[in-house]
């Protein structure tokens, strides 16, 4: 799993450290870094792979996620996108944020199946809902954000896009963002944010 960033000219203004590997800056027009370096990835002895392996069909979302991460990534030797694709689809039915943003990134990068832009939206507004943020969340409002800055499988939005990054609390992206816009759209998507904030205080 990678992270995503805007980058004007000269200025990485934000990234997201995804998953428990090292990764850098990316160019504009990909917004991604695979970072699949054998050095990077992490050792599963063979008790480790067939104890997740079983947690994971027995139905834990946890380690469905993670059983998807170490296939798409390459854990376990080569990547198998496909089974990446089951194990997160599974974790992502169960509500697992971090599997949701995975299922984004998979549908951005087109990793397993053909590209597309409204899933990866989808996916990635699913993971933005979860309260509280522990980390898949945030990515997702960070990268539905940066999907309406592009207008990918959204509509190009910047308000949006703001409301999104501010959730995210992605002040590089925000201030970014802000230079598009007029007073009265960011007191808009300020609103968004407030009035988004109010109704997820409660769950």
């Amino acid at each position: 799993m990678r992270h995503r960033s805007l980058l004007p000219p000269l200025v990485l203004i934000y990234s997201v450290l995804v998953c428990p590997s090292v990764v850098t800056a990316s160019a504009p027009r990909s917004t991604q870094v695979n970072s699949k370096s054998v050095s990077q990835r992490p050792r599963w002895a063979e008790d480790e792979q067939k104890a997740l392996r079983d947690k994971a069909k027995n139905g834990d979302a946890e380690a469905e996620f993670w059983l998807g991460a170490a296939y798409e990534q390459g854990w376990f030797g080569t990547s198998d996108f496909t089974e990446a694709l089951k194990w997160l689809r599974r974790s992502a039915a169960h509500g697992n944020p971090d599997a949701q943003f995975s299922l984004g990134q998979m549908y951005e990068d087109g990793e397993g199946m053909k590209q597309n832009y409204r899933q990866a939206a989808k996916w990635y507004r699913k993971a933005a809902e979860h309260v509280p943020d522990f980390g898949g969340a945030g990515q997702g409002r960070n990268n539905l954000g940066l999907l309406y800055v592009k207008g990918l499988g959204v509509p190009r939005d910047y308000v949006q896009a703001y409301m999104w990054f501010s959730l995210a609390n992605v002040e590089g992206n925000i201030s970014y963002v802000e230079r598009q816009m007029t007073p009265p759209q960011i007191l808009g998507a300020e609103r968004m944010a407030s009035e988004w904030k109010s109704r997820h205080s409660t769950q």
